[in-house]
């Protein structure tokens, strides 16, 4: 009995023994002591392994220090040790696992590490296996972003451990994320692989794409039959658009399956090489002269072996007809190709959706721009018959209102809202100057008023170039309109944008209250009816015109300083949208605000869907749509919403 206790308790503590020393730092380097004296990227691995397999609390310590050069090796007994300079000229040693001083060494008697570049590179990608458990959940994101901007076979094992001792929600999905998009490249196991990317079906973010994008690579091959085993992706005929037959013949003998074509250079050139008394293999060279008579030639020493077979037209034709023609993806397993495919083709069907709400938003955004720019020349317009070509310089006016008030007060936030009134009664008093100084004495006279706007205009655009100069002046939007609203990786918006879209449904609701709820707003609609039998009822129709005529250049005002947030705000800033402010007018119908913002609508996204169509020319847009309004204005030529009325010639 004593003897059996005995050695169990002597078994128990060599066990014991053994264990300490496996779990020894030192002895583990110890046991790798070439790997880490002579360190390169073909030997490092196998003790990253070693290391990794110990999973010692102070392995990462060791190799961030390692990595940066502070692990020196006693000379001695080749002991791996860091190192603290004390006063004296002696460096004392520390140990490894228990950072305790252990004694003193002359700098002579050790010799420093210092891995190179390459080696240090590994060392980092070994440690971010090391930091996804890191109790600090800023170190796990930094590994996280390490491994998705270098992902390797060996972060595979470390992510899935990682995942199941993940505290924080959002970081355990994140690692969840990355966990498939890496088992989709890394992981042997073909069903893992096609659970994985069944898992992002329907994910439009960029990095499922480039995970699966690599499985569906294709390479074309030539053969004599279709190889067994081969996941093939489709075959092709030579002769077809996507494999023309010289290209076809090229890639046989890029695989050395049939002979290489000879061309007439090389052919004279062998002929020449081969004559012989006159003759090339008996045929006198004075027969020569035709290339069926080189051909024949030709074929008499490729007989005999000299030269390397020809082939003819017919014998090309004959050849690509014995081989097969076909893709083979890059990925040996069908079922992982086909569950590629089946993502990426529902991922397509969500990407087309996704650009089709883009496109709506972009075409929406311009249409509240267009309609913002148009509104006050549809009022203008609709209840006077003027053309005002100068209506573009109010917009000006009104970008460069808000410059001026942001020099004077440098918040941008206060200095827009300041701006937006301001601008409307800037531009308002100009439009009553205009229209009492100029335009009053040019109604029903519309050749003069559009040649009197006209110049107007250059006035105004010169004026502006006087004041502020030729260079575009900045017009800065709050720090709260900064970026843009994404929903997704296809889908955003910029705040800029959707704070015009909530301006233009603010003056759309506005107008709409004042021509519908107040007095001045009747007496608008009257005089836009009839003027005379306005008049007759008591309103002045003369008054009514100089108010209508400073609202709407009032509302092109604040439009400036909506559209100088992202525009160059130049002396040219008019001229930029008063073409389309006309067209939008004309298209919608005058003098009714439901047909501006129908004309603004059909003109915004006929815009944005002919630059999607052709999106490298934006001139040929400007043509395509300025052709389609003369097209719908021969059927439509009141506008989409006729007004009755003097604006529609009654």
């Amino acid at each position: 009995m004593f003897r059996i206790i005995f050695a169990s308790v002597a078994l128990l503590c060599l066990t014991t023994s053994l264990f300490a020393q496996a779990r020894d730092l030192q002895a583990v380097l110890q046991d790798n002591r070439s790997a880490v004296e002579s360190a390169s990227r073909k030997t490092i691995d196998p003790l990253l392994d070693a290391l990794l397999e110990s999973a010692l609390p102070e392995v990462p310590v060791f190799l961030e220090r390692w990595r940066e050069k502070d692990v020196w090796q006693r000379k001695s007994d080749g002991r791996f040790f860091f190192i603290r300079k004390g006063a004296g000229a002696d460096l004392t040693l520390v140990d490894l696992s228990t950072g305790a001083e252990v004694g003193q060494a002359a700098s002579s008697d050790l010799n420093q590490l210092k891995p190179n570049s390459g080696v240090r590179g590994v060392i980092g990608a070994a440690l971010v296996q090391f930091q996804l458990s890191d109790p600090d959940p800023a170190r796990r994101l930094d590994a996280l972003a390490a491994i998705e901007r270098d992902p390797q076979a060996s972060h595979l094992a470390a992510l899935r451990r990682a995942i199941n001792a993940e505290p924080d929600a959002p970081l355990l999905a994140r690692k969840s994320r990355l966990e498939r998009l890496l088992t989709i490249r890394f992981d042997p196991d073909p069903a893992a692989r096609v659970a994985a990317i069944e898992s992002f079906h329907g994910d439009l973010a960029i990095d499922v794409r480039a995970a699966l994008n690599p499985i569906l690579a294709t390479r074309l091959q030539g053969a004599v039959s279709l190889p067994d085993g081969a996941n093939i992706a489709r075959q092709i005929k030579p002769g077809s658009v996507a494999l023309p037959d010289d290209a076809a013949y090229t890639l046989l003998v890029a695989g050395q399956l049939v002979p290489p074509l000879v061309t007439a250079a090389d052919q004279k050139a062998v002929l020449i090489a081969n004559i012989k008394e006159g003759q090339v293999a008996g045929v006198p060279v004075a027969d020569l002269g035709t290339q069926d008579a080189r051909d024949a030639a030709y074929i008499r020493l490729a007989v005999n072996g000299t030269v390397p077979p020809l082939v003819t037209k017919t014998r090309k034709q004959d050849i690509l007809g014995q081989h097969v023609f076909f893709e083979t993806y890059a990925e040996p397993v069908p079922a992982v190709t086909n569950a590629a495919t089946a993502a990426l083709r529902s991922i397509d069907t969500i990407v087309g959706l996704n650009r089709a709400a883009d496109l709506a938003l972009d075409g929406l955004s311009l249409a509240s721009i267009y309609f913002l720019a148009a509104i006050g020349l549809a009022i203008t317009f609709g209840v006077m018959g003027v053309i005002n070509m100068a209506h573009g310089e109010f917009i000006m006016m009104g970008a460069y209102t808000g410059y001026v008030v942001q020099q004077f007060i440098p918040n941008y936030t206060v200095s827009i809202l300041v701006a937006l009134p301001l601008a409307f009664a800037v531009t308002f008093a100009a439009g009553v100057a205009m229209e009492r100084l100029v335009i009053r004495h040019l109604y029903n006279r519309p050749l003069e008023t559009l040649l009197a706007t006209f110049g107007i205009s250059i006035a105004l655009q010169q004026l502006a170039k006087n004041i502020f100069g030729t260079q575009a002046r900045p017009l800065t939007s709050p720090a709260w309109l900064d970026g843009a609203w994404v929903l997704n990786d296809i889908v955003s918006i910029s705040y800029i944008r959707i704070a015009i879209f909530v301006l233009a449904l603010m003056f759309l609701s506005l107008l709409l209250f004042i021509l519908k709820r107040t007095r001045l707003g009747l007496e608008v609609r009257a005089v836009t009816q009839n003027p005379r039998m306005a008049a007759s009822m008591g309103i002045n129709p003369d008054k009514i015109n100089m108010l209508t005529f400073g609202l709407g250049s009032g509302i092109a005002g604040i439009a400036g300083v909506a559209i100088g947030l992202f525009a160059k705000v130049t002396s040219e800033l008019g001229s930029d949208y008063i073409v389309q402010s006309f067209m939008t007018v004309v298209v919608g119908g005058v003098g009714n605000i439901w047909a501006t913002l129908a004309g603004a609508s059909l003109i915004g996204f006929l815009q944005k869907g002919i630059e999607f169509m052709n999106p490298s020319n934006t001139l040929a847009a400007q043509t395509y749509m300025i052709v389609f309004i003369i097209v719908f204005i021969q059927f439509r030529p009141k506008g989409i919403i006729a007004l009755k009325g003097r604006a529609a010639g009654d």
